[in-house]
Protein backbone atom coordinates (compact mmCIF):
# COMPACT_ATOMS: atom_id res chain seq x y z
CA UNK A 1 0.00 0.00 0.00
CA UNK A 2 0.92 3.45 -1.16
CA UNK A 3 -0.59 5.61 2.59
CA UNK A 4 1.99 7.29 4.58
CA UNK A 5 0.98 9.56 7.56
CA UNK A 6 2.56 11.72 10.30
CA UNK A 7 1.48 9.99 13.55
CA UNK A 8 0.54 6.40 13.99
CA UNK A 9 -3.13 6.83 15.67
CA UNK A 10 -3.45 8.28 11.40
CA UNK A 11 -1.93 5.31 9.97
CA UNK A 12 -3.85 3.08 11.92
CA UNK A 13 -7.40 5.11 11.07
CA UNK A 14 -6.25 4.99 7.65
CA UNK A 15 -5.51 1.36 7.50
CA UNK A 16 -8.84 0.86 9.61
CA UNK A 17 -10.47 3.13 6.75
CA UNK A 18 -9.01 0.82 3.73
CA UNK A 19 -10.70 -2.24 5.37
CA UNK A 20 -13.79 -0.91 5.39
CA UNK A 21 -13.32 0.22 1.84
CA UNK A 22 -12.41 -3.16 0.85
CA UNK A 23 -15.33 -4.94 2.49
CA UNK A 24 -17.69 -2.13 1.03
CA UNK A 25 -16.75 -2.93 -2.58
CA UNK A 26 -17.19 -6.74 -1.77
CA UNK A 27 -20.49 -6.27 -0.72
CA UNK A 28 -21.36 -4.06 -3.81
CA UNK A 29 -20.30 -6.73 -6.11
CA UNK A 30 -21.99 -9.21 -4.65
CA UNK A 31 -24.64 -7.54 -4.29
CA UNK A 32 -24.57 -6.61 -7.93
CA UNK A 33 -23.64 -10.35 -9.23
CA UNK A 34 -27.11 -11.57 -6.89
CA UNK A 35 -29.25 -8.89 -8.54
CA UNK A 36 -28.14 -8.98 -12.44
CA UNK A 37 -30.72 -10.42 -14.56
CA UNK A 38 -29.08 -13.04 -16.83
CA UNK A 39 -31.36 -12.79 -19.51
CA UNK A 40 -31.31 -8.96 -19.16
CA UNK A 41 -29.77 -8.73 -22.57
CA UNK A 42 -31.69 -11.78 -24.59
CA UNK A 43 -35.01 -12.44 -25.47
CA UNK A 44 -36.61 -15.34 -22.87
CA UNK A 45 -37.00 -18.29 -23.75
CA UNK A 46 -38.54 -21.17 -22.77
CA UNK A 47 -35.73 -23.59 -20.93
CA UNK A 48 -36.77 -27.30 -21.34
CA UNK A 49 -36.50 -29.61 -18.48
CA UNK A 50 -33.06 -30.69 -17.88
CA UNK A 51 -32.78 -34.26 -16.61
CA UNK A 52 -29.88 -33.34 -13.97
CA UNK A 53 -32.78 -31.81 -12.00
CA UNK A 54 -34.45 -33.30 -9.40
CA UNK A 55 -32.45 -36.83 -9.51
CA UNK A 56 -31.73 -37.19 -5.76
CA UNK A 57 -34.29 -37.90 -2.86
CA UNK A 58 -34.55 -39.63 0.36
CA UNK A 59 -35.44 -42.86 -1.65
CA UNK A 60 -33.28 -43.71 -4.59
CA UNK A 61 -35.46 -46.80 -5.43
CA UNK A 62 -38.61 -43.99 -5.40
CA UNK A 63 -36.56 -42.03 -7.88
CA UNK A 64 -35.74 -45.22 -9.97
CA UNK A 65 -39.59 -46.15 -10.41
CA UNK A 66 -40.87 -42.73 -10.78
CA UNK A 67 -38.00 -41.99 -14.17
CA UNK A 68 -36.19 -44.91 -14.92
CA UNK A 69 -34.66 -42.97 -17.59
CA UNK A 70 -32.87 -41.17 -15.07
CA UNK A 71 -30.33 -44.22 -14.45
CA UNK A 72 -28.47 -46.95 -15.92
CA UNK A 73 -26.60 -50.09 -16.00
CA UNK A 74 -23.05 -48.39 -14.84
CA UNK A 75 -20.02 -50.18 -16.48
CA UNK A 76 -16.74 -50.04 -14.97
CA UNK A 77 -14.02 -47.75 -14.42
CA UNK A 78 -11.82 -47.95 -17.39
CA UNK A 79 -8.90 -46.57 -15.76
CA UNK A 80 -8.11 -43.79 -18.71
CA UNK A 81 -10.08 -40.64 -19.90
CA UNK A 82 -12.60 -41.08 -22.43
CA UNK A 83 -13.19 -38.33 -25.01
CA UNK A 84 -17.11 -38.36 -25.37
CA UNK A 85 -18.88 -36.72 -28.34
CA UNK A 86 -22.85 -36.74 -28.46
CA UNK A 87 -23.21 -39.84 -30.48
CA UNK A 88 -21.09 -41.40 -28.44
CA UNK A 89 -23.40 -40.27 -25.46
CA UNK A 90 -26.52 -41.17 -27.53
CA UNK A 91 -24.90 -45.08 -28.33
CA UNK A 92 -23.92 -45.65 -24.68
CA UNK A 93 -27.08 -43.95 -23.31
CA UNK A 94 -29.26 -46.74 -25.81
CA UNK A 95 -27.28 -49.76 -24.41
CA UNK A 96 -27.00 -49.05 -20.57
CA UNK A 97 -29.73 -46.76 -19.51
CA UNK A 98 -32.14 -48.45 -17.31
CA UNK A 99 -35.59 -47.29 -19.06
CA UNK A 100 -34.26 -48.66 -22.55
CA UNK A 101 -33.57 -52.03 -20.06
CA UNK A 102 -36.50 -52.15 -18.46
CA UNK A 103 -38.70 -51.50 -21.78
CA UNK A 104 -37.07 -54.37 -23.47
CA UNK A 105 -37.90 -56.59 -20.46
CA UNK A 106 -41.11 -55.64 -20.46
CA UNK A 107 -41.50 -56.10 -24.40
CA UNK A 108 -40.69 -60.02 -23.64
CA UNK A 109 -43.08 -60.02 -20.89
CA UNK A 110 -45.63 -59.08 -23.84
CA UNK A 111 -44.12 -61.74 -26.09
CA UNK A 112 -44.55 -64.41 -24.02
CA UNK A 113 -48.17 -63.49 -23.73
CA UNK A 114 -48.58 -63.78 -27.30
CA UNK A 115 -46.63 -67.01 -27.31
CA UNK A 116 -49.13 -68.29 -24.67
CA UNK A 117 -52.01 -67.29 -26.18
CA UNK A 118 -50.48 -69.23 -29.96
CA UNK A 119 -50.25 -72.46 -27.93
CA UNK A 120 -53.80 -72.87 -27.11
CA UNK A 121 -54.77 -73.10 -31.01
CA UNK A 122 -51.18 -75.82 -32.08
CA UNK A 123 -51.71 -78.96 -31.52
CA UNK A 124 -51.45 -80.04 -28.03
CA UNK A 125 -49.83 -83.97 -27.74
CA UNK A 126 -48.76 -85.48 -24.20
CA UNK A 127 -47.36 -89.09 -23.38
CA UNK A 128 -48.72 -90.23 -20.15
CA UNK A 129 -47.73 -93.80 -18.54
CA UNK A 130 -49.58 -95.29 -15.64
CA UNK A 131 -48.78 -97.97 -12.71
CA UNK A 132 -52.17 -98.42 -10.63
CA UNK A 133 -53.24 -100.49 -8.20
CA UNK A 134 -57.13 -100.78 -7.38
CA UNK A 135 -59.42 -102.06 -4.61
CA UNK A 136 -63.32 -100.77 -6.27
CA UNK A 137 -66.45 -100.94 -4.22
CA UNK A 138 -68.93 -103.24 -5.93
CA UNK A 139 -71.55 -101.73 -3.66
CA UNK A 140 -70.29 -97.85 -4.19
CA UNK A 141 -71.18 -97.67 -7.46
CA UNK A 142 -74.13 -99.84 -7.46
CA UNK A 143 -73.20 -102.83 -9.26
CA UNK A 144 -75.34 -106.20 -8.20
CA UNK A 145 -76.94 -109.38 -10.01
CA UNK A 146 -80.65 -110.20 -9.70
CA UNK A 147 -80.86 -113.47 -7.15
CA UNK A 148 -79.53 -116.74 -8.42
CA UNK A 149 -80.52 -119.96 -6.41
CA UNK A 150 -77.37 -121.36 -4.78
CA UNK A 151 -75.62 -118.13 -5.02
CA UNK A 152 -74.25 -115.60 -2.74
CA UNK A 153 -73.98 -112.39 -4.90
CA UNK A 154 -71.19 -110.88 -5.83
CA UNK A 155 -68.30 -109.31 -3.02
CA UNK A 156 -68.47 -106.32 -1.73
CA UNK A 157 -65.15 -105.41 -3.51
CA UNK A 158 -63.20 -106.41 -6.42
CA UNK A 159 -60.11 -107.09 -4.45
CA UNK A 160 -56.90 -105.67 -4.91
CA UNK A 161 -55.39 -105.80 -8.72
CA UNK A 162 -52.90 -104.12 -10.41
CA UNK A 163 -52.77 -102.76 -14.20
CA UNK A 164 -50.28 -100.67 -16.53
CA UNK A 165 -51.09 -98.53 -19.05
CA UNK A 166 -49.28 -96.10 -21.49
CA UNK A 167 -50.87 -93.80 -23.88
CA UNK A 168 -50.32 -90.84 -26.71
CA UNK A 169 -52.96 -87.99 -26.19
CA UNK A 170 -53.50 -85.59 -29.14
CA UNK A 171 -55.71 -82.81 -28.89
CA UNK A 172 -56.43 -79.95 -31.54
CA UNK A 173 -58.86 -77.10 -31.62
CA UNK A 174 -60.72 -77.10 -35.30
CA UNK A 175 -62.57 -73.57 -34.15
CA UNK A 176 -62.74 -71.72 -31.13
CA UNK A 177 -64.01 -67.94 -31.80
CA UNK A 178 -62.73 -66.88 -28.64
CA UNK A 179 -59.23 -68.50 -28.78
CA UNK A 180 -58.47 -67.15 -32.89
CA UNK A 181 -59.37 -63.48 -31.68
CA UNK A 182 -57.42 -63.53 -28.25
CA UNK A 183 -54.33 -64.54 -29.85
CA UNK A 184 -55.00 -61.78 -32.43
CA UNK A 185 -55.11 -59.22 -29.79
CA UNK A 186 -51.98 -60.85 -28.03
CA UNK A 187 -50.18 -60.09 -31.32
CA UNK A 188 -51.16 -56.85 -31.13
CA UNK A 189 -50.12 -55.73 -27.93
CA UNK A 190 -46.81 -57.65 -29.25
CA UNK A 191 -46.76 -54.79 -31.68
CA UNK A 192 -47.54 -52.41 -29.51
CA UNK A 193 -44.62 -52.96 -26.87
CA UNK A 194 -42.19 -53.32 -29.66
CA UNK A 195 -43.40 -49.49 -31.12
CA UNK A 196 -43.30 -48.42 -27.14
CA UNK A 197 -39.87 -49.79 -26.71
CA UNK A 198 -38.50 -47.55 -29.70
CA UNK A 199 -40.58 -44.86 -28.13
CA UNK A 200 -38.22 -45.37 -25.03
CA UNK A 201 -35.11 -45.50 -26.96
CA UNK A 202 -36.59 -41.62 -28.11
CA UNK A 203 -36.70 -41.12 -24.58
CA UNK A 204 -33.33 -41.85 -23.99
CA UNK A 205 -31.84 -39.78 -26.84
CA UNK A 206 -34.09 -36.44 -25.85
CA UNK A 207 -32.43 -37.03 -21.76
CA UNK A 208 -29.04 -37.92 -23.46
CA UNK A 209 -28.66 -35.01 -26.01
CA UNK A 210 -30.22 -33.05 -23.19
CA UNK A 211 -27.95 -33.66 -20.50
CA UNK A 212 -24.56 -33.50 -22.82
CA UNK A 213 -25.85 -29.96 -24.11
CA UNK A 214 -26.10 -29.06 -20.48
CA UNK A 215 -22.73 -30.46 -19.71
CA UNK A 216 -21.96 -28.40 -22.81
CA UNK A 217 -23.36 -25.14 -21.49
CA UNK A 218 -21.45 -25.57 -18.14
CA UNK A 219 -18.10 -26.38 -20.01
CA UNK A 220 -18.10 -23.00 -21.85
CA UNK A 221 -19.32 -21.10 -18.93
CA UNK A 222 -15.85 -22.76 -17.07
CA UNK A 223 -13.67 -21.37 -20.20
CA UNK A 224 -15.42 -17.88 -19.85
CA UNK A 225 -14.88 -18.15 -16.31
CA UNK A 226 -11.14 -18.75 -17.15
CA UNK A 227 -10.85 -15.83 -19.05
CA UNK A 228 -12.62 -13.54 -16.93
CA UNK A 229 -9.93 -14.68 -14.08
CA UNK A 230 -7.19 -13.95 -16.70
CA UNK A 231 -8.06 -10.68 -17.55
CA UNK A 232 -8.28 -9.89 -14.08
CA UNK A 233 -5.22 -10.59 -12.94
CA UNK A 234 -3.55 -9.20 -15.95
CA UNK A 235 -6.23 -5.82 -14.47
CA UNK A 236 -4.88 -6.24 -11.13
CA UNK A 237 -1.03 -6.88 -12.17
CA UNK A 238 -1.68 -3.41 -14.07
CA UNK A 239 -3.52 -1.48 -11.48
CA UNK A 240 -0.66 -2.50 -9.24
CA UNK A 241 1.95 -0.39 -11.42
CA UNK A 242 -0.48 2.35 -11.86
CA UNK A 243 -0.70 2.56 -7.44
CA UNK A 244 2.51 1.95 -7.05
CA UNK A 245 3.66 4.79 -9.81
CA UNK A 246 0.94 7.10 -8.08
CA UNK A 247 -1.11 7.27 -11.49
CA UNK A 248 -4.14 5.84 -9.92
CA UNK A 249 -5.29 5.83 -6.22
CA UNK A 250 -4.97 2.92 -3.97
CA UNK A 251 -8.98 2.47 -4.56
CA UNK A 252 -8.67 1.30 -7.80
CA UNK A 253 -5.98 -1.76 -6.41
CA UNK A 254 -8.94 -2.62 -4.09
CA UNK A 255 -11.58 -2.79 -6.76
CA UNK A 256 -8.88 -4.96 -9.05
CA UNK A 257 -8.46 -7.74 -5.83
CA UNK A 258 -12.32 -7.73 -5.13
CA UNK A 259 -12.88 -8.65 -9.26
CA UNK A 260 -10.12 -11.59 -8.78
CA UNK A 261 -11.03 -13.12 -6.09
CA UNK A 262 -14.87 -12.76 -7.17
CA UNK A 263 -13.18 -14.04 -10.69
CA UNK A 264 -11.56 -17.12 -8.78
CA UNK A 265 -14.88 -17.65 -6.80
CA UNK A 266 -16.82 -17.93 -10.60
CA UNK A 267 -14.06 -19.89 -12.21
CA UNK A 268 -14.79 -22.26 -8.52
CA UNK A 269 -18.40 -22.63 -8.88
CA UNK A 270 -18.19 -22.93 -12.83
CA UNK A 271 -16.29 -26.03 -12.53
CA UNK A 272 -18.39 -27.40 -9.38
CA UNK A 273 -21.09 -27.03 -12.02
CA UNK A 274 -19.69 -28.99 -14.93
CA UNK A 275 -18.61 -32.01 -13.07
CA UNK A 276 -22.10 -32.25 -11.36
CA UNK A 277 -23.49 -32.17 -15.68
CA UNK A 278 -20.90 -34.89 -16.33
CA UNK A 279 -22.41 -36.87 -13.06
CA UNK A 280 -25.91 -36.68 -14.53
CA UNK A 281 -24.52 -37.77 -18.00
CA UNK A 282 -22.69 -40.55 -16.80
CA UNK A 283 -25.68 -41.82 -14.60
CA UNK A 284 -28.02 -41.55 -17.68
CA UNK A 285 -25.02 -43.13 -20.12
CA UNK A 286 -24.33 -46.17 -18.09
CA UNK A 287 -20.56 -44.57 -16.66
CA UNK A 288 -19.12 -45.69 -13.64
CA UNK A 289 -19.37 -42.38 -11.34
CA UNK A 290 -15.90 -42.36 -11.10
CA UNK A 291 -15.13 -42.60 -14.49
CA UNK A 292 -13.12 -39.60 -16.06
CA UNK A 293 -14.32 -38.30 -19.23
CA UNK A 294 -14.18 -34.87 -21.89
CA UNK A 295 -17.26 -33.74 -23.60
CA UNK A 296 -15.86 -33.53 -27.02
CA UNK A 297 -18.55 -31.20 -29.14
CA UNK A 298 -19.02 -27.28 -28.69
CA UNK A 299 -22.64 -25.54 -28.48
CA UNK A 300 -22.90 -23.51 -31.80
CA UNK A 301 -25.78 -22.21 -33.69
CA UNK A 302 -27.22 -24.08 -37.16
CA UNK A 303 -30.07 -22.63 -38.91
CA UNK A 304 -32.53 -25.36 -39.52
CA UNK A 305 -33.93 -25.44 -43.26
CA UNK A 306 -36.31 -27.01 -45.44
CA UNK A 307 -38.41 -27.73 -42.43
CA UNK A 308 -41.89 -26.23 -41.42
CA UNK A 309 -44.30 -26.74 -38.61
CA UNK A 310 -47.06 -28.02 -40.83
CA UNK A 311 -44.42 -30.69 -41.66
CA UNK A 312 -42.82 -31.45 -38.43
CA UNK A 313 -46.41 -32.26 -37.51
CA UNK A 314 -47.30 -34.16 -40.33
CA UNK A 315 -44.02 -36.35 -39.71
CA UNK A 316 -45.04 -36.54 -36.25
CA UNK A 317 -48.17 -37.90 -36.72
CA UNK A 318 -46.77 -40.81 -38.88
CA UNK A 319 -43.83 -41.19 -37.23
CA UNK A 320 -44.12 -41.09 -33.65
CA UNK A 321 -43.91 -44.60 -32.27
CA UNK A 322 -45.97 -43.85 -28.97
CA UNK A 323 -49.00 -42.95 -31.12
CA UNK A 324 -48.82 -46.01 -33.31
CA UNK A 325 -48.21 -47.64 -30.28
CA UNK A 326 -51.80 -46.46 -28.74
CA UNK A 327 -53.27 -47.72 -32.23
CA UNK A 328 -51.84 -50.46 -31.68
CA UNK A 329 -53.32 -50.87 -28.21
CA UNK A 330 -56.63 -49.69 -29.22
CA UNK A 331 -56.59 -52.48 -31.78
CA UNK A 332 -55.93 -55.35 -29.24
CA UNK A 333 -58.66 -54.18 -27.81
CA UNK A 334 -60.84 -54.11 -30.26
CA UNK A 335 -60.08 -57.67 -30.70
CA UNK A 336 -60.16 -58.49 -27.15
CA UNK A 337 -63.73 -57.72 -27.48
CA UNK A 338 -64.50 -59.58 -30.26
CA UNK A 339 -62.67 -62.61 -28.46
CA UNK A 340 -65.24 -62.11 -25.81
CA UNK A 341 -68.42 -61.55 -27.78
CA UNK A 342 -66.82 -65.22 -29.52
CA UNK A 343 -67.41 -67.17 -26.12
CA UNK A 344 -71.19 -67.35 -27.45
CA UNK A 345 -70.32 -69.27 -29.85
CA UNK A 346 -69.59 -73.23 -30.40
CA UNK A 347 -66.18 -74.71 -30.28
CA UNK A 348 -65.29 -77.44 -31.88
CA UNK A 349 -61.96 -79.65 -31.11
CA UNK A 350 -61.10 -82.78 -31.61
CA UNK A 351 -58.77 -85.49 -29.60
CA UNK A 352 -57.42 -88.59 -29.42
CA UNK A 353 -55.14 -91.13 -27.61
CA UNK A 354 -53.39 -94.62 -28.32
CA UNK A 355 -51.92 -97.02 -26.66
CA UNK A 356 -51.43 -100.27 -24.33
CA UNK A 357 -53.00 -101.78 -21.35
CA UNK A 358 -52.64 -104.63 -19.27
CA UNK A 359 -51.57 -106.53 -16.06
CA UNK A 360 -48.09 -106.10 -17.38
CA UNK A 361 -45.92 -104.98 -20.12
CA UNK A 362 -46.18 -108.20 -21.50
CA UNK A 363 -49.51 -108.60 -21.36
CA UNK A 364 -50.64 -105.67 -22.99
CA UNK A 365 -53.73 -104.91 -25.33
CA UNK A 366 -54.30 -102.19 -27.87
CA UNK A 367 -56.52 -99.35 -26.59
CA UNK A 368 -57.45 -96.14 -27.99
CA UNK A 369 -59.67 -93.37 -27.99
CA UNK A 370 -61.01 -90.85 -30.69
CA UNK A 371 -63.54 -87.52 -29.88
CA UNK A 372 -64.87 -84.53 -31.97
CA UNK A 373 -66.41 -82.45 -29.30
CA UNK A 374 -68.59 -79.23 -29.40
CA UNK A 375 -69.12 -77.11 -27.14
CA UNK A 376 -72.10 -74.43 -26.99
CA UNK A 377 -72.39 -72.31 -23.72
CA UNK A 378 -75.88 -72.05 -23.31
CA UNK A 379 -75.84 -70.22 -19.65
CA UNK A 380 -72.79 -69.15 -18.31
CA UNK A 381 -74.72 -67.05 -15.12
CA UNK A 382 -73.95 -63.57 -17.27
CA UNK A 383 -70.28 -63.86 -17.32
CA UNK A 384 -70.20 -63.63 -20.64
CA UNK A 385 -71.73 -60.39 -20.10
CA UNK A 386 -69.53 -58.82 -17.68
CA UNK A 387 -66.50 -60.03 -20.22
CA UNK A 388 -67.96 -57.71 -22.66
CA UNK A 389 -68.93 -55.15 -20.98
CA UNK A 390 -64.98 -54.72 -19.58
CA UNK A 391 -63.95 -55.39 -23.33
CA UNK A 392 -66.17 -52.29 -24.21
CA UNK A 393 -65.00 -49.97 -21.63
CA UNK A 394 -61.21 -50.48 -22.14
CA UNK A 395 -62.03 -50.51 -25.60
CA UNK A 396 -63.43 -47.12 -25.14
CA UNK A 397 -60.56 -46.12 -23.19
CA UNK A 398 -57.87 -46.68 -25.29
CA UNK A 399 -59.40 -45.10 -27.95
CA UNK A 400 -59.85 -41.90 -26.15
CA UNK A 401 -56.07 -42.80 -25.38
CA UNK A 402 -55.45 -42.69 -28.66
CA UNK A 403 -57.53 -39.37 -29.83
CA UNK A 404 -56.04 -37.11 -27.01
CA UNK A 405 -52.34 -38.47 -27.53
CA UNK A 406 -52.78 -37.52 -31.44
CA UNK A 407 -53.67 -33.95 -29.95
CA UNK A 408 -50.60 -34.14 -27.87
CA UNK A 409 -47.99 -34.89 -30.29
CA UNK A 410 -49.47 -31.93 -32.35
CA UNK A 411 -49.36 -30.01 -29.28
CA UNK A 412 -45.73 -30.99 -28.47
CA UNK A 413 -44.25 -30.20 -32.07
CA UNK A 414 -46.15 -26.98 -32.35
CA UNK A 415 -44.52 -26.07 -28.17
CA UNK A 416 -41.40 -27.46 -29.69
CA UNK A 417 -41.41 -24.80 -32.94
CA UNK A 418 -42.30 -22.28 -30.73
CA UNK A 419 -39.17 -22.70 -28.54
CA UNK A 420 -37.07 -22.75 -31.27
CA UNK A 421 -37.97 -19.96 -33.01
CA UNK A 422 -37.84 -17.64 -29.70
CA UNK A 423 -34.74 -19.43 -29.26
CA UNK A 424 -32.70 -18.86 -32.54
CA UNK A 425 -34.06 -14.98 -32.39
CA UNK A 426 -32.48 -14.93 -28.80
CA UNK A 427 -29.03 -15.92 -30.29
CA UNK A 428 -29.01 -13.71 -32.88
CA UNK A 429 -29.55 -10.62 -29.81
CA UNK A 430 -27.35 -12.50 -28.05
CA UNK A 431 -24.51 -12.70 -30.12
CA UNK A 432 -25.01 -9.01 -31.22
CA UNK A 433 -25.13 -7.76 -27.25
CA UNK A 434 -22.16 -9.75 -26.19
CA UNK A 435 -20.35 -8.48 -29.41
CA UNK A 436 -21.37 -5.08 -28.50
CA UNK A 437 -20.46 -5.66 -24.20
CA UNK A 438 -16.79 -6.90 -25.80
CA UNK A 439 -16.51 -3.35 -27.43
CA UNK A 440 -17.33 -1.55 -24.36
CA UNK A 441 -14.42 -3.63 -22.23
CA UNK A 442 -12.22 -3.37 -24.67
CA UNK A 443 -13.02 0.78 -24.89
CA UNK A 444 -13.26 1.08 -20.76
CA UNK A 445 -9.73 -0.61 -20.55
CA UNK A 446 -8.28 1.80 -23.31
CA UNK A 447 -9.95 4.67 -21.08
CA UNK A 448 -8.41 3.32 -18.07
CA UNK A 449 -5.14 2.70 -18.99
CA UNK A 450 -5.14 6.24 -20.57
CA UNK A 451 -6.04 7.72 -17.53
CA UNK A 452 -9.38 9.29 -19.19
CA UNK A 453 -11.78 6.95 -16.58
CA UNK A 454 -10.98 5.08 -13.27
CA UNK A 455 -11.29 1.33 -12.51
CA UNK A 456 -14.90 1.19 -11.24
CA UNK A 457 -15.89 1.77 -15.08
CA UNK A 458 -14.15 -1.17 -15.92
CA UNK A 459 -15.33 -3.15 -13.42
CA UNK A 460 -18.85 -2.34 -14.29
CA UNK A 461 -17.70 -2.78 -18.41
CA UNK A 462 -16.42 -6.77 -17.08
CA UNK A 463 -19.77 -7.44 -15.14
CA UNK A 464 -21.31 -6.00 -18.50
CA UNK A 465 -19.23 -8.79 -20.82
CA UNK A 466 -19.58 -11.76 -18.23
CA UNK A 467 -23.93 -11.32 -18.45
CA UNK A 468 -23.79 -11.09 -22.08
CA UNK A 469 -21.79 -14.05 -22.08
CA UNK A 470 -23.83 -15.77 -19.90
CA UNK A 471 -27.00 -15.10 -22.01
CA UNK A 472 -24.82 -15.95 -25.06
CA UNK A 473 -24.62 -19.70 -23.52
CA UNK A 474 -28.07 -19.81 -22.17
CA UNK A 475 -29.43 -18.50 -25.64
CA UNK A 476 -27.46 -21.66 -27.44
CA UNK A 477 -28.26 -24.01 -25.00
CA UNK A 478 -31.88 -23.30 -25.54
CA UNK A 479 -31.56 -23.03 -29.06
CA UNK A 480 -30.01 -26.58 -29.65
CA UNK A 481 -32.10 -28.03 -26.77
CA UNK A 482 -34.70 -26.83 -28.57
CA UNK A 483 -33.83 -28.69 -31.34
CA UNK A 484 -33.37 -31.76 -29.20
CA UNK A 485 -36.98 -31.32 -28.29
CA UNK A 486 -38.15 -30.76 -32.21
CA UNK A 487 -36.43 -34.26 -32.77
CA UNK A 488 -38.44 -35.85 -30.05
CA UNK A 489 -41.44 -34.74 -30.89
CA UNK A 490 -41.20 -35.43 -34.60
CA UNK A 491 -40.64 -38.77 -33.93
CA UNK A 492 -37.24 -41.03 -35.00
CA UNK A 493 -35.11 -38.79 -33.11
CA UNK A 494 -32.22 -41.35 -33.59
CA UNK A 495 -32.38 -40.26 -37.13
CA UNK A 496 -33.93 -36.76 -36.86
CA UNK A 497 -31.23 -35.61 -33.95
CA UNK A 498 -28.18 -35.75 -36.11
CA UNK A 499 -29.86 -34.18 -39.12
CA UNK A 500 -31.05 -31.34 -37.08
CA UNK A 501 -27.78 -30.52 -35.28
CA UNK A 502 -26.09 -30.45 -38.37
CA UNK A 503 -24.07 -34.06 -38.32
CA UNK A 504 -23.24 -33.10 -34.52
Amino acid sequence: MCIESGNEDGAVMRRTGTKLVLLAMAAMLTASAQSADPFGYSIVTPRPISPAEGTTTPNAQETQRQNPYLGSVPAKNTGATIEMSLQDAIRRGLRYNLGVVESAQASADVRAERLRALSALLPQLTAAARQGYDNISLKEIGLKLPPIPGFPGLPSTTGGFGYQDARISFSQSIYNGALRNEYRARKSDEQASELSVQDSRDVVVFAVATAYLQALASAARVDTAKARLASARELEDQTGNRVKNEVSPEIDSIRAQVERQTAEQGLTDAANQLEKDKLTLARITGLAVDQKFDVTDRLAYRAIQGLSSEAATEKALRSRSDLRSAEASAESARLTLRARKAQRTPAISISANYGGGGVNIGNFNQVYAISADVSVPIYTGGRIRADITQAQADLARRQAEYEDLKGRVAYDVRIAWLDLSASDSSVTVAQRNKALADRALLQSRDRYENGVTNYLEVVQAQETDTIASENYIRSLFSYEAAMVSLARAMGGAETELPRLLGGK
